[in-house]
């Protein structure tokens, strides 16, 4: 039976944000990559989901030594290969010991600060399953007036997983030294508006836009031959962008990643240039790469051709797997492109879906350009 209109509007209006989200295949994509564990060095769970996404989408698939997947599309041996790489691994910890009491002990996996670990859900994959917990704060009703003015160390906090004590924690509950830990935030669509709300944007983000400029590329394949790299180990030292980067042996380098977003209370201009819903960013400098200047310009060219919006940011620190890219073999021209994000390293990040998606319209045009003629020009310096 056909519903009339304005019945079938009606339906539609009462779906949550989140059901709605789910009836477009780039938002629920991003919501089960946000929703996915992978700390770093434990990337599996992530690795199953770009593995299934990308398989129809490439000629071929394989991995690294250590994890890395790589989606290659394109049989011509003579063409450009374009290595587009996002990482798959996200902030996490690694059991150090169970202490007597059940109280579970971790080491830090990237770059936490030290208050954006305390009081907060975490998940334990352990052989028997997941274990959750919570990570303890004293209360301030017996604190000093010098314990409240200060941070909690990460080496004074502890996971309690409700543990009777350290017997029930590792024979009950199945956790051993050295299982993956990661955060417990899910994905939400902020307020019915178009920020998303979720963990490991840095580099859930980047690992979407990927699998979405294939999808493109799969219909009208481009004249270079593609590499979509989906790496691990970048928050410990950038290592899977640097095994994979020499089975590649890419021409041009493309990174993709989570940007730094300068648009909330507490941060300058002179720390981070993005703005949430202005599109996607261009790194021009960070602590590991600077990016090549013909191929900034290529980036801004078809940006302008294609009138799409086009940020940029200079950084302090940060590093990114461009810099593994651009130093493989004899050097090669390599570029980072963001999605413009808020609170990276933290159980709660916020993109803007508008940036992301023009994020994948520019990737996909510039990848259209990347002739033999193109990239030639690109590596020649005078």
């Amino acid at each position: 039976m056909r519903l009339p209109w304005l019945c079938l509007a009606g339906i539609l209006l009462l779906l949550t944000p989140e059901t709605r989200a789910q009836t477009d295949r780039a938002a629920h994509l991003l919501e089960e990559l946000s929703n996915a564990y992978g700390p770093s060095g434990f990337e599996g769970p992530v690795r199953v989901i770009v593995r299934r996404e990308l398989t129809p989408l490439s000629d071929r698939i394989e991995t690294d030594g250590i994890g890395s997947l790589i989606a290659v599309l394109g049989r011509n041996a003579d063409a450009p290969r374009v290595m587009i790489a996002a990482h798959m691994d996200e902030l996490g910890m690694m059991v150090k010991h169970v202490t007597e009491n059940g109280y579970v002990k971790f080491q830090t996996l990237g770059g936490w600060l030290d208050q954006g670990l305390i009081n907060q859900r975490f998940v334990i994959l352990t052989r028997k399953g997941e274990v959750h917990g919570v990570t303890g704060l004293k209360t301030p009703h017996v604190m000093s007036a010098e314990e409240r003015g200060r941070v909690t160390r990460r080496d004074d906090i502890f996971i309690d997983v409700g543990a009777a004590n350290r017997q029930d924690a590792e024979e009950r509950l199945g956790i051993r030294p050295g299982d993956p830990v990661a955060p417990d935030s899910r994905f939400a669509v902020l307020n019915g508006g178009p920020l998303y709300v979720g963990k490991a944007w840095d580099d859930r983000a980047g690992v979407a836009v990927m699998i979405e400029v294939m999808r493109r590329l799969k219909a009208n394949p481009p004249a270079a031959t593609v590499f979509a790299t989906a790496t691990v180990q970048e928050e410990i030292g950038l290592r899977g962008a640097h095994t994979s980067s020499y089975i590649v042996k890419p021409d041009i380098g493309i990174s993709l990643e989570a940007g730094v977003s300068a648009d909330y209370p507490g941060i300058s201009a002179d720390e981070a240039q993005e703005r949430l819903g202005r599109g996607p960013g261009m790194f021009l400098h960070d602590s590991t790469m600077l990016p090549n200047l013909k191929l900034r310009d290529l980036f801004i060219d078809v940006a302008k051709e294609k009138t799409l919006p086009l940020q940029f940011d200079v950084l302090n620190g940060y590093g990114e797997d461009g810099a593994e890219m651009q130093k493989s073999f004899a050097g090669i021209p390599s570029i980072n492109i963001t999605v413009p994000t808020r609170y990276l390293h933290n159980h709660n990040g916020i993109i803007h879906r508008q940036d992301f998606d023009r994020a994948v319209d520019l990737v996909t045009e510039v990848i259209r350009k990347l002739d033999a003629e193109t990239v030639r020009r690109l590596k020649q310096f005078e």
